[in-house]
């Protein structure tokens, strides 16, 4: 660990600047517009955690413009990810680990998103329990908004938080520093903070704490909400309500230069076996599951089955799971062994039931696909024809190695 030392004009330590690091290096990521790795800085990493350190306490330390890259949604499209280079992102995880313990204090119960000790789930399964308690939905979709955020009205509300002048002139730099463009070129940034960015996260927090949480609270109180940090359901007793807070929300978010999706607003019925009103819009997605009616059994054992409002894994992550299993295999078809496509699954297989396997089992028939997969890698690799000596050899095998994949350890082998 670098020698503490505290001889120039800022408060920041090299004590902070080395935590931040350990965080940096431990979540790894991308290079930045300098293609520098984390090896590649970690090949000089006392010198450059020097430098970090003696630039931003003496106040001269100035990020570099973010490399821009192109990441695929779940629902189809792009989305521009911001990806500093990996000194900013030390240096902008000084900044969040400052300011992250006093903004805890205040934050709201119900905001979820990148805060520590809460989670996706946390806030799906609050999400599923207001769905119970009230039969409307205003599903919130805010148009581009880590696109839009102001920058003046940030540093506004960042202020009302910290007085420290060295954490506001380090986050107004980040906020205006310039973002590679498609064809290579800087563009200076005049309004939004990129995604991607180590303190972006915490800054459209605090907008959004008071664009809406505290305005929720004071003006809205018996109306639950749940918001990952851009992602928000507001849950309303009567479809009257949901239409007047959705135009009330619109009015609150143009104050914070905000407009809400036009298509992508929507408000929903949580139909189910005791609610009969009509709407067209009865389901609505929220962190990668869906929201909608389905139907379960009688938990008191009898033949009848209840129409219940519920979540599960939506269509869209069912798409990109199926995608991603197939890059695994079809990459590697005729060159790899079973092994090592079960070494180069099973973290992904584990990661996407962790995920999609809390309130529902839905996710699990995407695995019968892998086993698909699988056994057509049996029939190519071992020139394999008849079908029934194809599943007596994958049920050979899948005996031989119950634990090969990971799916195959929960049971999913047919």
């Amino acid at each position: 660990m670098m020698r503490e030392e505290m001889t120039k004009s800022l408060p920041v330590s090299k004590r902070m600047v080395w935590e931040s690091y350990l965080k940096v290096i431990t979540k790894q990521g991308g290079a930045g517009i300098d293609r520098e790795s984390i090896g590649m800085f970690n090949d000089n990493m006392s010198n450059n955690l020097y430098k970090i350190w003696n630039r931003m306490t003496s106040g001269c330390y100035f990020p570099p413009p973010v490399r821009t890259v192109f990441i695929p949604k779940k629902q189809g499209g792009l989305r521009p990810l911001g990806i500093p280079t990996v000194s900013d992102r030390i240096a902008q995880g000084v900044v969040k680990d400052y300011l992250e313990p006093s903004m805890e204090a205040v934050f709201h119960t119900s905001s979820f998103g990148y805060r520590p000790g809460r989670s996706a789930h946390d806030a799906l399964t609050q999400c599923q329990r207001n769905c119970m308690q009230k039969a409307w939905v205003l599903d919130v979709d805010i148009k581009g908004f880590f696109d839009n955020i102001s920058h003046s009205i940030m540093l506004e509300l960042l202020g009302l938080h910290t007085e420290e002048k060295w954490v506001l002139m380090y986050v107004e730099r980040w906020l205006k520093a310039g973002v590679e463009q498609e064809d290579g070129s800087i563009m200076a940034r005049t309004k939004g903070t990129p995604q991607g960015g180590v303190v972006s996260p915490l800054l459209a927090n605090i907008y959004l704490h008071h664009a809406f949480d505290k305005w929720m609270d004071a003006t809205h109180a018996g109306y639950p909400f749940e918001r990952y940090a851009d992602d928000i359901i507001i849950h309303c007793s009567s479809r009257e309500q949901s239409e007047q807070m959705l135009g009330e929300l619109k009015a609150r978010l143009s104050e914070f230069e905000l407009t809400l999706h036009p298509e992508k607003t929507k408000i929903v019925y949580c139909k189910n076996y005791h609610r009969n009103d009509k709407h067209d819009n009865e389901s609505f997605t929220f962190l990668s599951y869906s929201f909608q009616p389905r139907t379960i059994k009688d938990k008191f054992g009898s033949a009848k089955r209840l129409l219940v409002f519920s979540a599960a894994i939506c269509n869209a992550a069912k798409t990109s799971i199926r995608t991603a299993i197939k890059e695994v295999l079809l990459s590697q078809w005729s060159t790899q062994t079973l092994e090592w496509f079960a070494a180069k699954s099973n973290p992904k297989i584990r990661g996407w039931i962790n995920y999609y396997a809390r309130f529902s089992k839905g996710v699990y028939g995407l695995f019968y696909y892998l086993n698909d997969l699988i056994r057509k890698w049996m029939k190519n690799t071992y020139k394999i024809r008849c079908k029934g000596k194809l599943y007596k050899k994958y049920q050979m095998i899948q005996s031989a190695n119950p634990l090969l994949f990971y799916h195959w350890e929960l049971g999913i082998k047919a």
